[in-house]
């Protein structure tokens, strides 16, 4: 991931799984709890890299002598695999069992982060991170699966709640603690911190787990390949926007990307209609609400994405911040996000998700814009004032469009559903990478990236607006009794 905060749709996978004690598979409160801190370790172990990452580029990009097209593929090769796997992952984790799936994923991630440590030029460091990419698109769903397998139904929300706060500590600690690290040990101690967590999760894992239950499911493996090319060509296409190639070759290469881009997304829609297990199934592209739901979730977390990327360079490169005080300046988003998201979840059940689902994006559009035209003002009021915005746009945002993805589809379709749409936030992750590496190069390039992203949260708000219906009316007798009082 490129920002310091968890995908939208994360409680859903978990909501999804079957109850434990309906299926005679209860295990013991004390060993439910060592359970959890073990997935809780695994999701902070991607978390913390990726927030932790996104202040530790700036010095990166110096130490292995890489421009911005190419070091924006320390990030994309990573999250490309991401999205293009994570629904893959969770069929594995499934059919092979979650334990053992996530396993394998803290076990690849470390092996990973060890290699990236280590890695002495960029093409090295991308590799490794494709690599821990796989690991990521492992773990991630099966840490989230595993908790749901282990929490009874009932007690699933108290399960829910500790993984979030410690998801929303360690992704708002992340950004500080990366800046600390870099700037004290180097941008290497990032990948460091890895290993020692997968050792003991995994322990954790295979001393208290509940047995694994295998459920037969089909891989989709031409749909992966077919939505992988697609997505490689879109950010490759994208980050070529203001390259140094002479001539128009660059800006052919560019549309020649982005066309075999948009082929391999008909052919995967093409193919998904006749694949014996689809990854999407056709059924949900005939949900308008949740077509919408997932369409503005791309745009609005890609304008996200070009802001998180670019951002940092300008705090470390042009202002002079140190790695820390640049983590700490990108804490108000963060923490917002963290502190708000409950009682902003509250207020849309009581006017509604529509509303929220349209206030937030337009919220984070004049954040945007705030950034784009405040670059010459102090670091207080061009920055922090801004993402204070930003953060709490987003928390105006998240729950409600958690719920509202989820109630758009069948109780049976919950999980595949929030599959979907945080595979809808990853893409936009690295779409946005790569336009802002592309558009970051040009003049002007920090205002007119950070304009793009209001432009994508404003559209996101449009189509909020136009997909999401509203909410409906109060029982007769209750609107009887509201009258009456």
């Amino acid at each position: 991931m490129a920002q310091p905060f968890v995908e939208p749709c994360s409680r859903g996978l978990i909501d999804a799984e079957p109850c434990p004690r309906l299926l005679g598979r209860e295990i013991a409160p004390h060993h439910r709890r060592v359970v959890l801190a073990a997935c809780v370790l695994a999701s902070t172990m991607a978390f913390v890299d990726g927030s932790a990452l996104t202040v530790a580029l700036p010095k990166l990009r110096a130490a292995v002598g890489a421009d911005l097209a190419s070091v924006q593929w320390v990030l994309n090769g990573y999250v490309l695999v991401l999205a293009a796997l994570t629904l893959i992952g969770g069929a594995l984790a499934d059919s092979y069992g979650k334990a053992r799936i996530l396993a394998v994923g803290c076990l690849v991630f470390a092996a990973a982060s060890i290699a990236c440590a280590l890695a002495p030029n960029v093409g090295w460091l991308i590799a490794a991170r494709i690599v821990q990419g796989i690991g990521a698109a492992l773990l991630t769903p099966a840490s989230l699966a595993l908790i749901g397998a282990t929490y009874p139904r009932e007690e699933r929300n108290r399960a829910v709640g500790v993984w979030a706060a410690a998801s929303s500590l360690t992704t708002a600690a992340g950004p500080v603690f990366g800046g600390w690290l870099t700037e004290t040990f180097g941008w290497q101690a990032v990948f460091w911190i890895n290993p020692p967590l997968a050792v003991a999760a995994v322990a954790l894992i295979y001393a208290y787990a509940p047995p694994d239950a295998r459920e037969p499911r089909g891989f989709d493996a031409l749909g992966a390949i077919l939505i992988a090319g697609a997505l490689g060509a879109l950010a490759w296409g994208l980050s070529q926007i203001g390259g140094d190639t002479a001539g128009n070759t660059s800006a052919v290469w560019t549309v020649t990307a982005v066309g075999g881009a948009l082929i391999a997304f008909i052919a995967y829609g093409v193919w998904e209609r006749r694949a014996e297990h689809p990854m999407t199934p056709p059924r949900l592209a005939r949900n308008r609400a949740f077509v919408g739901l997932n369409i503005a979730t791309l745009l609005i977390y890609w304008g996200l994405a070009l802001m998180f990327f670019l951002v940092p360079f300008d705090l470390i490169d042009r202002r002079g911040l140190s790695p820390a005080a640049a983590g700490a300046a990108l804490l108000p988003f963060t923490l917002g996000v963290g502190l708000l998201s409950r009682p902003f979840g509250a207020a849309a059940d009581a006017i509604g998700a529509r509303t929220m689902l349209i206030a937030g994006p337009a919220l984070a559009a004049a954040a945007f814009l705030w950034l784009a035209f405040g670059r010459q003002a102090s670091t207080t009021w061009g920055v922090i004032a801004p993402m204070t915005l930003l953060g709490i746009a987003f928390a105006v945002l998240i729950t409600p469009l958690t719920a509202s993805v989820l109630s758009s589809v069948a109780e049976t379709d919950e999980g595949l559903a929030s599959g979907v749409n945080n595979a809808a936030s990853r893409i936009a992750q690295l779409a946005g990478i790569a336009l802002a590496a592309g558009a970051g190069s040009l003049v002007y390039g920090y205002a007119v990236t950070l304009a793009i992203a209001a432009a994508l949260s404003a559209a996101g708000a449009v189509i909020m607006a136009l997909t999401v219906p509203p909410a409906p009316p109060p029982p007769p007798d209750k609107r009887e009794r509201g009258t009456a009082a």
